[in-house]
């Protein structure tokens, strides 16, 4: 049931769609399509601007919108499966250009949180915001020690927002499963799912602390990338307090190039960090666009803004390696095989037709040389080929098809003779050697031999009290499999039947045999037809409830 806010809410977003020309869009689809003809007699429709292309329209509208929709905007960018290439390229130009909310309002959330005046944790204050986006502001302080400090503080009011246009996405999403012919192998609902977890959990600022500290930890021995420390006393569920870094917005080329940075070393590094984050630590900044990056002089990466990681479980992980370096090696056919083995296709896929496809996309590119083949192109083109093979959306792999396809981006704009394949096969081969030769088993002995030392002193009393019990006939095979249970529970059936069936038989030859007997030949069959009667009607009524059934 929509409620009246939301019901006023979609008035406004029709009219939004209508001003940007995309109703047309609405009365395409399977529900509206009846009532397009309405489309041609209606004012607007004649002095449309139809010179825009439909993917800046429906970029501009998203604008229009608001944050949720900007930021939704951007998360379906990084699904090509779901969206035509126009579209999904002009989304990913979407920007979180957010107006502050005023510093007083700012300083009065900062005081609320803290129970206490800001005077009494920071020595000053700026009320004017470094930065503002759609979830929180930003704002300069001082602690009385000195140090100089971030304050990130929560928009008021954005939770009760973002509940009202989730829920629209929500209605939006069960339209499409119940219009929409794609809808079954893209699931609408878990996309919207996995962006209301992405999203509520940006709202919470202890959580990005604690993404803060770990990767901070993970980088905290290497040069490649500086985290900055989390000031976690001051640190509460909607304002963080946090180092304040000072460096070169990445995008910032010029002034690179002025202070002598190697701006090809440096993509290089953006490469290596992406990966050591993905399959060293499997845990990785899945929010790496310009406005996040920074360079120190020295040339080191630094990175703010940890709303959003992403991991991955070890399959998806080896799987991935795997996938990636058969591409780089042109293996067409362990591609199409790691597809049906982690069922990212299903399972009656014939391998050698996958094949054939995956090959007719790959071939054209790798035909260029390195440095001209876009990663990110190459995945766009694999989805278009795996939609033909139903291969359904995998969740766990959207926010790192998304960073990576920032880290190329930003790898290009720095460098453009980039060649990501050359910097990343190397790093997949060690890992792989690193996860199943010989260093992967000694790591793991190592690793299990403390919890081997604790088991080994029980060890003799548990096989001492198994012999025993198999001894004393006391040793049991517990059933836990429900398959096995039902196995168990059909014998006992069809035992119960055979002996029934032997009981009925016999039953019936029994009278079969007295009714051929001489009645004078004993006085105990004297009434010979009342006895056959009876063990005969017995025996062919056992007969019948022993009878399998067409259930059975």
């Amino acid at each position: 049931m929509i409620r009246p806010s939301q019901a006023l809410r979609l008035l406004h977003i029709n009219r939004i769609l209508v001003r940007h020309g995309l109703d047309e869009i609405i009365l395409a689809t399977h529900l509206f399509r009846p009532f397009r003809f309405l489309l041609y007699l209606l004012p607007w429709h004649w002095l449309r601007d139809t010179r825009t292309p439909r993917a800046v329209r429906i970029r501009r509208a998203l604008e229009e919108l608001g944050p949720i929709f900007v930021k939704f905007g951007q998360a379906l960018s990084t699904r090509p499966d779901l969206l035509p290439p126009d579209i999904a390229e002009e989304l990913a130009h979407l920007q979180d250009n957010v107006p502050p909310f005023p510093g007083l309002e700012a300083r009065m959330l900062i005081e609320q949180a803290y129970g206490a005046p800001i005077a009494t944790v920071f020595s000053a204050f700026d009320e004017t915001p470094l930065g503002s986006a759609s979830i929180a502001q930003v704002h300069a302080a001082r602690l009385h020690d000195g140090k100089q400090v971030v304050i990130k503080v929560v928009r008021p009011g954005i939770e009760k927002t973002i509940q009202r246009d989730i829920g629209l996405l929500y209605i939006l999403a069960d339209l499409a499963e119940r219009y929409w012919k794609e809808a079954r192998r893209l699931r609408p609902r878990e996309v919207v799912a996995e962006y209301e977890k992405t999203i509520l959990a940006e709202l919470d600022l202890m959580r990005e602390a604690a993404n803060a500290s770990q990767l901070r930890r993970n980088f905290s021995n290497s040069d490649l990338l500086y985290v900055p420390e989390v000031y976690w006393p001051h640190t509460r569920r909607n304002v963080m307090v946090m180092e304040r870094i000072s460096g070169t917005p990445i995008s910032d080329i010029e002034t690179l190039r002025q202070q002598g940075i190697d701006l090809g070393k440096l993509a290089h590094k953006g490469v290596e960090i992406f990966f050591t984050q993905v399959f060293r630590d499997n845990f990785f900044h899945a929010d790496m666009h310009p406005g996040n990056i920074f360079v120190s002089p020295q040339g080191r990466y630094l990175a703010v803004d940890f709303g959003i990681m992403g991991t991955l479980s070890p399959g998806d992980q080896r799987y991935l390696a795997e996938n990636l370096l058969a591409f780089f090696n042109r293996d067409y056919r362990r591609v199409a095989e790691l597809h049906v083995e982690s069922e990212w296709v299903p399972a009656g896929t014939r391998v050698d037709e996958f094949e054939a496809a995956i090959r007719s996309v790959c071939e054209p590119i790798f035909e260029r040389p390195l440095k001209d083949i876009s990663f990110g192109y190459l995945l766009l083109r694999l989805f278009q080929t795996a939609r033909r093979f139903n291969m359904e959306v995998q969740p766990q792999l959207v926010l790192l098809q998304k960073t990576l396809l920032n880290i190329e981006g930003l790898g290009r704009e720095l460098y453009p003779d980039l060649d990501l394949w050359t910097t990343a096969k190397p790093f997949l081969e060690r890992w792989m050697r690193e996860q199943f030769g010989i260093r992967a088993f000694w790591k793991t002995l190592r690793q299990q031999t403390p919890r081997w030392a604790e088991q080994l002193p029980r060890l003799p009393t548990l096989v001492h009290d198994t012999l025993q019990q198999a001894r004393e006939g006391k040793l049991q095979v517990e059933w836990k499999s429900a398959e096995l249970h039902a196995i168990r529970n059909e014998i006992k059936r069809a035992n119960r039947r055979i002996f029934a069936a032997v009981a009925g038989g016999a039953l019936i030859v029994s009278a079969t045999l007295i009714e051929g007997l001489d009645g004078n030949a004993s006085p105990l069959f004297a009434s010979t037809p009342l006895v056959v009667w009876l063990l005969g009607g017995l025996g062919v009524a056992i007969l019948f409830f022993a009878w399998p059934r067409e259930r059975d």
